[in-house]
């Protein structure tokens, strides 16, 4: 084994850098003007004469049979510019980096000499051409510390223009470019935790997690020769100048304890896991399996709330008036008067919108399209009084162009959002969901579209994800739980409507569907961690969820822990209390479990003390930028879709689920990768529950058909309407019902995609000149049956004229 040998820098440049600045501080020349802080005195070290005087010992004496390696190491901020823009900034920025590593970096791994910028400071020792030959070179590798000692500085470098960074990858990648890219070991790195933290140090193996993905970064994105780690340290010690207020080690030290026992901490685990996995594999859950979904599985796509189009793009159906163009060269319509042409109906084809997304559905091959209608536009009062009937025909065209296509609806009855509740102004006007007469509005509007579109609508949706109230009754705990109550029990009301007086006739099916993402511990060796993931399931989905499936009544667990946070005084929250009528009411009004989807999130426990409900749940989040993630930041990880349907399973038993909405943002406009990945790692995984796991899943809705302007692109199409690769990517998973093996047989009766069809193929690929060729016989048909039929009329004419002519005695009248 190679052994290597890296010396440390014996003084720390940040702390005398930042004396020099508060010496500056104040300090002008005699014209007024400031100094510079780098015209201070500066001292005069002897580190890099004895660093080289070792080195080429080592050379000389040791190397030749000892084969190691030695160098020194050097620490570092990376410090940026507060303005990119301004010069002065950057120049300073680059002044305090040479100043800081260059001081040592430039001799020893450069040209010998001081950085340039240095030099020209009056005080600075001047090394003799023999010192340069001396110390230039003497380092067989770059080893380098990075940890919190140099992120510290005082204010006056931000004052200078300067932002201190945690940024490893840049100052890599500065000492690449300055040093002509040498080989690097990271000879310290690490972060601290406070002096009370024991075991439990989560924030320093996120720090951990931060700083080995920017050295992958750099090595494979960048190509800096970065050869190795070294964690900083194994044990808690003596911090300098924090002495034992600071722990830096990877296993904890009781210094009380007389025998100074010594315990690991979770951050030398989790360094360990990363050892033994090299980095960050791309972890699945298992391999990716072939096979598929039955045939009645419902392969669909789902838009937000469906605005109407409020009449049809030509009035030429409803206007009887005849019309001419530029009559007078104004180059205006002009009416002709007197004139009253017949008109006809509009067809549900005449919206251009309806006409647009009856092509997108088509393109995707979907069986399905979920949508949400627009309850302040179908009851702009709030009640029966004033009903919009224009824009209930457009929904029912909207269907009925679907169903023609093949393309079976899904509809929300209604769809709030984090910037707009959609509730008719009245209703809004008078509390919202914060008014129990908003309920009975609901159950009219509900039976009023029941009514108008229940014939063709076999799945119905009334709510969507009310679980997600937090984000707009948020004044207090107490509206926030209200808010849902009265949903809930709207939600129940419209159920047993559409059970007692729909159903039997229309026999369809109702659900309201939850936003249901996976959580994980952020800490997997804190059991602290894995108790808030359960605690955030509890009252992110158990919450609507056990009411509805199970006992009527919120989660006995979820009324404890926020009953024991108001013994503590760390809450005032009071959850509202099911009557006995309307535990009744609401318990079983479930047909099926709709689901929304997105991401898995990671979660510590984090005691809160906040008027808000979300503080009930003590859990915080956290980032792990070590995940595949989108470029809102929503991880990828689609393992957590299969764990989430098997505690739904675990936990309501045998039913029928719908994944409603599932889907990830992507920026790209026409080859969206990120999309592609995320949906066929997602169903993978749901066709894992389904095959394996016996999840009774009936559909997948990916999440959305078209994006908006103003928002993340989720959309398979763009605003205007261009299909993303996405768009075939996702018609081929539909046509082939999932993950088919080669000996697999065609789904669903389709005949097999790679059926050998010679005169298919052939006039596929010449079907423009086989239409040109008909075109041309077609027309030289027409021209012959003109020409033949032209020379009979000639000659009939003839014989006609024959016949009139008198004939002479003695004649007779011969025909040809």
């Amino acid at each position: 084994m190679r052994r290597i040998f890296a010396f440390s820098q014996s003084h720390d440049n940040l702390r005398y850098l930042d004396s020099l600045c508060k010496q500056q501080q104040g300090s002008k020349t005699q014209g007024g003007a400031r100094r510079s802080p780098w015209a201070m005195k500066t001292p005069e070290y002897p580190e890099i004469q004895a660093h080289s005087k070792v080195w080429h010992n080592y050379d000389k004496n040791f190397r030749p049979h000892q084969k190691g390696l030695l160098s020194i190491t050097l620490g570092s901020h990376w410090i940026e510019p507060n303005k990119t823009e301004n010069m002065a900034d950057t120049i300073s920025c680059q002044h305090s980096m040479a100043f800081v590593l260059g001081w040592f970096a430039n001799p020893i791994h450069a040209d010998g000499d001081y950085p340039e910028f240095m030099k020209t400071l009056s005080t600075m020792p001047v090394f003799s051409e023999a010192e340069k030959e001396e110390v230039r070179g003497t380092a067989d590798f770059f080893a380098f510390s990075f940890g919190p000692n140099n992120f510290r500085p005082s204010n006056t470098v931000v004052k200078m223009g300067q932002n201190v960074s945690l940024n490893l990858r840049q100052v890599l990648n500065w000492i690449k470019l300055e040093y002509d890219n040498p080989r690097i070991l990271i000879s310290e790195n690490g972060w601290f935790t406070d002096s009370d933290i024991k075991t439990e140090d989560t924030t320093a193996i996120y720090m951990m997690k931060h700083f080995l993905n920017q050295v992958l970064q750099a090595i494979q994105f960048d190509e800096i020769r970065v050869f190795g780690y070294t964690a900083w340290s194994l044990l808690d010690g003596f911090e300098w100048q924090y002495a034992y207020m600071s722990r830096r080690g990877l296993f904890y030290v009781d210094f009380n304890s007389e025998q100074k026992e010594r315990k690991p901490k979770t951050s030398a685990h989790y360094y360990k896991q990363i050892i033994q996995e090299n980095g960050f594999p791309l972890k699945e859950s298992t391999p990716d399996m072939q096979g598929q979904f039955p045939c009645d599985f419902s392969w669909g796509v789902t838009e937000s709330v469906l605005k109407p189009e409020f009449m049809v793009s030509s009035p030429q159906f409803t206007d009887p008036h005849l019309y001419v163009w530029n009559a007078t060269g104004n180059r205006l319509l002009q009416r002709v008067e007197g004139v009253r042409l017949k008109t006809k109906p509009s067809h549900c084809t005449d919206y251009v919108s309806i006409k647009k997304r009856v092509e997108m559905l088509a393109k995707m091959k979907v069986t399905h399209y979920q949508f949400a209608l627009d309850w302040a536009t179908i009851l702009p009062t709030g009640n029966l009084s004033e009903v919009n009937r224009q824009v209930l025909r457009y929904y029912r065209c909207v269907v009925s162009e679907g169903l023609k296509l093949g393309v079976s609806p899904m509809v929300t009855l209604y769809h709030p959002t984090h910037s707009h509740l959609g509730l008719p102004e009245p209703l809004l006007n008078s509390g919202g969901w914060l008014n129990t007469y908003t309920a009975k509005a609901f159950q009219d509007y509900a039976g009023l579209c029941f009514q108008e579109l229940g014939d063709l609508v076999k799945l119905w949706i009334t709510i969507n994800e009310p679980n997600r109230l937090s984000d707009m009754y948020n004044r207090t705990s107490n509206d926030t739980y209200r808010a849902a109550h009265n949903l809930m029990i709207a939600h129940a009301q419209v159920w047993r409507l559409y059970d007692r007086q729909y159903r039997p006739v229309q026999h369809g099916a109702v659900s309201l569907s939850l936003h249901s993402d996976w959580v994980e511990p952020a800490n997997p060796y804190v059991d602290s961690h894995w108790k808030a993931a359960e605690r955030f399931l509890l009252f992110e989905i158990a919450w609507f969820a056990d009411p509805l499936f199970k006992t009527g009544d919120y989660p006995l667990a979820m009324k404890e822990y926020i009953a024991s946070k108001n013994q503590q005084g760390l809450s005032r929250s009071v959850l509202p209390r099911f009557t006995p009528e309307e535990s009744r009411l609401v318990k079983g009004t479930i047909d099926f479990y709709a689901l929304n989807h997105f991401t898995t999130r990671f979660v510590i426990h984090k005691q809160l003390n906040s008027s808000r409900s979300m503080a009930d749940r003590d859990v915080q989040f956290l980032q792990d930028i070590t995940r595949l993630s989108s470029p809102s930041r929503l991880a990828v990880m689609p393992w957590g879709a299969r764990k989430l349907l098997g505690w739904i399973q675990r936990n309501y038993g045998d039913m029928d689920i719908y994944i409603t909405a599932n889907g990830i943002d992507d920026l790209a406009l026409e080859n969206d990768g990120i999309r592609k990945y995320y949906l066929e790692k997602y169903i993978q995984e749901a066709l894992k529950a389904y095959l394996i796991d016996k999840v009774k899943i009936k559909g997948y809705y990916a999440f959305k058909l078209t994006e908006e302007k103003s928002k993340p692109r989720f959309g398979f199409f763009t605003s205007d309407f261009k299909a993303k690769s996405s768009v075939e990517f996702y018609s081929k998973l539909i046509s082939r019902s999932g993950f088919p093996s080669e000996t697999s047989n065609p789904a669903c009766g389709q005949p097999p995609e790679d059926t050998d069809c010679t005169i298919c193929s052939f006039f596929t690929q010449k079907k423009s000149l086989i239409f040109f060729g008909c075109c041309f016989i077609s027309t030289l048909a027409v021209l012959l049956s003109i020409t033949i039929f032209h020379h009979r009329k000639r000659r009939f004419h003839k014989s006609k004229n024959l016949e009139n002519i008198p004939l002479k005695e003695g004649h007779s009248r011969v025909l040809s």
